[in-house]
Order: structure tokens, then sequence, then C-alpha cells
């Protein structure tokens, strides 16, 4: 049977030391902003969209590609991971995959404010180091927000 594949792109955003994480009550789990990549964009610019969608925050991509200078081409930023997921979308064990870019960013402020129809803002958390060692959160998102937060602060 073939797999379906979507992509997808994830922004770990940062400010001040502490990651922005919702709870999403479909996955019962607290991930980043993020979503699926639509037929015109690139990974990053989904990411980027979803990010501003979702929170209301206008964030910065931390990119540090080395642009190889191709005269016909342009150099993507390099997503941070590239994560591989199994997805039962209803719950009857139908599974399609998520092939996820994961980015990390900065914002300039805690004052999320969502486009209407997104998690409403009390779904959202800012989360620091300290934080990030509670275990209702999974330990890829504990992982990814801490690595986001260390690139964020030697940037």
């Amino acid at each position: 049977m073939e797999t379906t594949r979507h992509f997808t792109a994830t922004v770990y955003v940062v400010n001040d030391g502490a990651a922005a994480l919702h709870y999403h009550p479909k996955l019962e789990i607290h991930i980043p902003p993020g979503g699926h990549v639509d037929r015109d964009e690139l990974p990053h610019e989904a990411g980027l969209r979803e990010t501003r969608e979702e929170t209301g925050l206008e964030p910065t991509l931390l990119d540090d590609t080395d642009p190889v200078g191709a005269p016909a081409g342009e150099t993507l930023p390099t997503p941070r991971e590239q994560l591989l997921y199994d997805i039962d979308a209803d719950g009857d064990g139908i599974y399609h995959q998520h092939v996820d870019h994961v980015y990390f960013a900065t914002v300039p402020s805690r004052e999320i404010d969502p486009d209407p129809g997104e998690a409403g803002v009390e779904a959202w958390e800012w989360y620091d180091r300290d934080d990030l060692r509670e275990s209702h959160i999974d330990a890829d998102t504990r992982a990814l927000a801490r690595r986001a937060i260390d690139t964020a602060e030697n940037a």
C-alpha cells in the first residue's frame, strides 16, 4: 500500500530564555507552532506563517546556513531537525506520515494574540529550562525547546 506523506513545518519560538508551547487537545500533548506546508510555500515560509497565525508574533528565523553561491539557485534555511511522524488522524488505525521540518526563531515579546480559529491565548505557556523538566511535555519537545533556547542565547 502507498504511504501518503504531508510536509509540515514547526518553529520553536524563543523570547527571553523561554519557548512557547501550546496544548493540542486532539493530540493531547504540548507542541510549538506549526502546520502543513501549502502548495505554494517553502517549508521555512510555512513555519513562519503558522507561527504568525497561531501566536500573532513576528518570528525571526535563527538560520546559520552557509550559502553555496549557486548561480541558478538559492540557499534555503536548513531545518534544525527533520522528523518523520506516523499520524492516525481519525483514531481508526489508518495512518499517513508528516515529514516535519523543525526551525528555531526568536520573537520580540510574549504577547500571544492568535488569529481567530486558532488555539486561544489560554492554551499557550512559556517554558524556561526549569519548566521543561516537567514530565507532561514529551521528551523530544523538551529537548528541541532547550536547543532552541540555547541557540537563541548564542545567536
